[in-house]
């Protein structure tokens, strides 16, 4: 237990920087999860087909793969990052966003398609059927699943630690590498700060999902 006091500085700044490639990656793939769902459903042939590949690709492909990618691989091919946490934001936000936008289709799928034949019989264009009809209506639907995929984000982002970002995990190996002897205490912390996290976002899962159940 002395082992978790004695290493409260670490597991601040741990959680601190998972909280931060959380919050930034989190609002990347829900803007580009959202963009995706949107070319899944457009009348555009090329778009429906780039959005099904690349949801697919990334949905299937293991977050640590997309990590080595990001943090291994871009280097190599000339793409540099000053600090590690930014192959991080990247490799995190280019997995969620698929999620997102599986997400967001399927309330799309949602809404009454008599809503979207509706507003186009007034003349109004697809980007404007989306934007002002359908998309409000969709996004109300699956907040609660997209809250889910914010918090398995929070848990994913522990494989930054095992390319060289100090954020919880990372600082939780650190840790145990030099306090052999606790390390099960000190792991009992990481998990703690992890749950400070996970946990109010769960519980704002299930008051949102009342919410929209009220709503409807």
């Amino acid at each position: 237990m002395d082992a978790i006091f004695e290493s409260l500085p670490q597991y601040w700044d741990g959680f601190l920087r998972t909280l931060f490639l959380a919050v930034v990656s989190g609002v990347i793939s829900l803007i580009f999860g959202t963009l995706l769902a949107a070319m899944r459903v457009s009348p555009v042939a090329a778009l429906r087909g780039f959005s099904t590949f690349y949801v697919e690709i990334a949905r299937n492909t293991p977050l640590t793969i997309i990590f080595f990618f990001s943090a291994i691989v871009l280097p190599r091919l000339g793409v540099k990052f000053e600090q590690f946490e930014v192959a991080a934001i990247i490799a995190l936000s280019s997995y969620t966003a698929a999620f997102v936008a599986e997400a967001v289709r399927s309330g799309v799928n949602s809404v009454p398609v008599g809503q979207a034949e509706a507003a186009r019989s007034i003349g109004m264009t697809f980007t404007q059927v989306l934007g002002f009809i359908v998309l409000p209506q969709a996004v109300r639907t699956v907040i609660p699943p997209l809250i889910n995929i914010m918090i398995a984000l929070v848990k994913n982002s522990s494989v930054a630690g095992a390319f060289f970002v100090l954020e919880l995990f990372g600082y939780g190996l650190q840790l145990s590498n030099s306090r052999g002897d606790a390390v099960m205490w000190i792991l009992i912390g990481v998990a703690f700060f992890y749950l400070l996290i996970t946990v109010p976002l769960g519980l704002l899962a299930h008051f949102v999902e009342k919410k929209v159940a009220i709503a409807r």
